[in-house]
């Protein structure tokens, strides 16, 4: 072993050493005092040493960490394609982009065609279509599954809709093989936001498929709370190789050229070709075939994501543990509350426990919330509610352009107004659940 190696070991060795001292003893749960966070980073030594190795490298952009996770991660979801990028939201816009380029002829998104989706969920599935000039078409969803109600596909169909675009609510699939048909005979794009619902499962064409993998386009989240993190850092995967080029073009900068970070004439045509109205033979990486964006992870990013997908399978299972067991303990205060159902022919690998207070009794979301919140419970509410009550909608709603919606979305709003969510990450023991369901139930009681 060199120097430059030996050092490098004592320095993983001491990063080792840190994260025991620094990280890894935690605090004793004790009721009423510790926090219990919807979610957060679940991590070892493995995370904290790859990302001090990979710093080392001192590479600080996208390289063969990046490589090694698209690989690994394609692998896991049983996928051809992965693109690893630098935010959940920056996956939505390249699936949505990709959808766009002219190179799908008659099947690309154009300015004012439209796209269906639903209110009730989190804005960055919605936002590229707006921000490209497409139209958003509004279904309601179905309660207590809280997904896109299919039933309401064909009322929103029109000569112009060209695609849908919905997430797995907080790790629940949506009814895939319904949507899926309704896009397959009317020959529309499916892009599934998967970010809130990585590991999950959905059974189709007789086999269990992970979601993501079963329409078009699939995206997944990095961010601290969600199934598994890099801090910042999202994914795009595809089966279809055109799509992929795509994404990838849009990704980085638009080019056309497909080399990776440091490689040259991988096509062995850099100089040999002509390109829209540029010299014969111009330098292939430097043309540009769309409006692209650079939207790399950093390798230090992709290491981190590494290490966590050798934990993933564990995550996903005690997320459904967790579920399981505030499921089982709410039960006997479902009179009051709506507790969540798994879609059918599912397995979902859940982001959250969602509960909806019912309407009518001295019970509201709000005293229930203040009061876990009081009580060192966190929660969340299922995202925007309804997005199209919110100020940056404000505009559109006035004028009644730029978007559309299909009846008066009754449980969207229903949603806004009686819905919540509190954790089921690895980070929260059997004592934490015990508490969080002695605490609800000892709301209802008081206030029933």
């Amino acid at each position: 072993m060199n120097k430059k190696e030996q050092l490098k070991q004592e320095i993983l060795e001491k990063t080792k050493e840190y994260y025991n001292l620094v990280h890894k003893n935690k605090r004793k749960f004790i009721p009423g005092e510790t926090f219990i966070n919807y979610g957060g980073r679940f991590f070892d030594e493995n995370e904290v040493i790859n990302l001090v190795d990979s710093s080392l490298e001192f590479w600080l952009t996208s390289g063969h960490w990046a490589e090694e996770f698209e690989e690994k991660f394609a692998r896991y979801l049983n996928i051809k394609y992965c693109s690893l990028t630098n935010s959940g939201s920056s996956a939505n816009l390249l699936a949505f982009m990709a959808l766009t380029s002219p190179k799908l002829g008659e099947k690309r998104i154009k300015k004012g065609d439209e796209v269906i989706t639903v209110a009730a969920g989190f804005p960055t599935t919605v936002t590229p279509i707006i921000q490209y000039g497409a139209i958003p078409v509004f279904v309601d969803v179905e309660l207590p599954s809280y997904n896109i109600d299919v039933t309401e596909l064909e009322k929103a169909l029109s000569n112009k809709t060209k695609a849908i675009m919905v997430a797995h609510t907080l790790g629940n699939p949506f009814n895939l093989k319904e949507v899926k048909e309704f896009c397959d005979k009317n020959k529309l794009w499916l892009i599934e936001d998967n970010c809130d619902a990585l590991g999950s499962e959905y059974f189709i064409d007789g086999e269990w498929k992970k979601t993501g993998t079963i329409g078009d386009i699939g995206t997944s989240s990095f961010y601290p709370p969600h199934h598994m993190t890099m801090g910042e850092g999202g994914a795009v995967y595809t089966n279809n190789s055109l799509l992929n080029r795509l994404i990838n073009s849009f990704r980085d900068w638009g080019r056309d050229c497909w080399c990776k970070s440091g490689v040259d004439n991988t096509c062995n045509h850099r100089f040999s070709k002509q390109y829209g109205e540029l010299p014969l033979g111009y330098d292939h990486k430097y043309v540009y075939s769309h409006f692209g964006y650079n939207l790399k992870a950093t390798d230090m990013q992709a290491s981190i994501g590494v290490a966590q997908l050798n934990k993933l399978e564990n995550i996903v299972n005690r997320r459904r543990y967790n579920w399981k067991k505030l499921n089982e303990g709410l039960k006997s205060v479902s009179d009051v509350l709506i507790l969540p159902e798994a879609e059918a022919n599912s397995n979902p690998s859940w982001f959250g426990f969602i509960i909806s207070v019912k309407e009518n009794n001295n019970i509201t979301r709000k005293g229930l919330v203040e009061f876990l919140e009081k009580n060192k419970i966190q929660t969340r509410n299922l995202f925007a509610g309804n997005l199209i009550k919110h100020p940056a909608f404000d505009e559109m709603r006035k004028t009644n352009t730029g978007y559309k919606q299909i009846g008066n979305l009754k449980n969207t709003d229903f949603i806004m107004k009686n819905t919540f969510w509190i954790g089921v990450y690895p980070g929260i023991t059997d004592e934490m659940l015990d508490y969080m369901i002695l605490k609800i139930k000892e709301y209802i009681k008081i206030n029933k």
